[in-house]
């Protein structure tokens, strides 16, 4: 627990101190957000804000989930180390396509459809591999509100395949306002990294619990790395994540999930992200399908409110409630009794 505490804090403070120096780099840089053409109409003020800013969060969570984990490493078997190389393997790709746009200066200019979801099933694929094989994960899942776990078997690769796919997107699409992905990120990840450590608590000193204290601690760095950029992602933003750090966060959240065996849990703590990536899917099949009409007046779902008239502090504010009652559920869904 103590370790959990301190590299939340050590997180939390690196970001605050590190946030002006990264946000004077990047604008010197150049390096500012593309606007994308069919957002609101009060999104063209952004352009040119600092971005990529999930460079900095991502290696001060990595970073410090390293220096205060336990135990010593064994590079075949370490799960913390495997999520964070999945996690930083899904920030380049994010990288890639933010580069593209801002040397290209427009937000369609990154990668294509086809190549990110190419390099994405990869990714995906390995790592549901890696799981499938890893004695202390398998290919059965915890199975909410009950005490008992299904076995996949070979279907485990490609369905976690599809999950890691669908949940990238999700926190990708969730990226649309102020504040907004970085704030629903921290209740989740803050939640799974109280799960893991229940599930420690449940199993006696192994090497299986000091993976799991471990993935523990990485969420925690997780959790106080994003408080901190929260101060500069805030409406008004001085400094966004872009798809780097969209990226990265879709990445941690799925692979965490699937090491604790709780993929299911995924759909609940990220029940906002759902909705954005629903939200944009029934759009886009509505819109082929009737030939240009559309459901919403604007998706992912948080700009279908933008343009009814909320404010984005109060899309926000509403996305983190709902995502804290979620993952209130998620406590109740798990298989532990106290």
């Amino acid at each position: 627990m103590q370790r959990m505490i301190w590299a939340a804090l050590t997180a939390f403070a690196a970001s605050l101190v590190m946030g002006p120096t990264v946000i004077k780099l990047l604008t010197r840089l150049k390096i500012g957000q593309q606007v994308y053409g069919k957002a609101p109409e009060g999104h063209l003020a952004k352009q040119g804000t600092p971005t990529m800013g999930g460079l900095m969060f991502a290696a001060l969570s990595l970073a410090l989930a390293f220096a205060f984990r336990t135990g010593a490493f064994e590079l075949k078997s370490d799960i913390p180390l495997a999520i964070a190389l999945f996690s930083l393997l899904n920030l380049a790709i994010g990288f890639a396509d933010d580069f593209l746009k801002i040397r290209r200066q427009r937000n369609q200019g990154g990668l294509t459809e086809a190549q990110k979801t190419i390099a994405q099933f990869i990714i995906a694929l390995a790592f549901s591999a890696y799981c499938y094989f890893h004695n202390d994960i398998g290919s059965s899942i915890i199975i909410p509100f009950t005490v008992r776990t299904a076995d996949l078997s070979y279907a485990y690769i490609p369905v976690m395949a599809f999950v890691i796919f669908c949940t990238l997107n999700a926190a990708n699409f969730l990226d649309g306002l102020d504040g907004l992905l970085g704030s629903v990120s921290t209740c989740v990840f803050a939640t799974f990294g109280i799960i893991a450590l229940m599930f420690a608590g449940q199993i006696g000193a192994s090497e299986s619990q000091a993976q799991i204290i471990n993935i523990a601690t990485m969420c925690a760095a997780i959790t106080g790395a994003m408080m901190g950029y929260l101060r500069y992602n805030l409406h008004p933003a001085q400094m966004m994540m872009g798809d780097t750090g969209s990226m990265f966060i879709g990445g941690a959240f799925v692979a965490i999930g699937m090491a604790l065996r709780i993929p299911l849990w995924i759909p609940l703590a990220g029940a906002m992200m759902v909705v954005s990536l629903l939200s944009t899917f029934i759009q886009r099949m509505y819109y082929k399908a009737t030939h240009g009409k559309r459901i919403f007046k604007n998706s992912p779902y948080h700009h279908h409110l933008e343009m009814m008239g909320m404010a984005e502090t109060r899309i926000v504010s509403m996305y983190v409630l709902i995502t804290i009652l979620f993952c209130l559920l998620c406590f109740l869904a798990l298989p532990l009794r106290f």
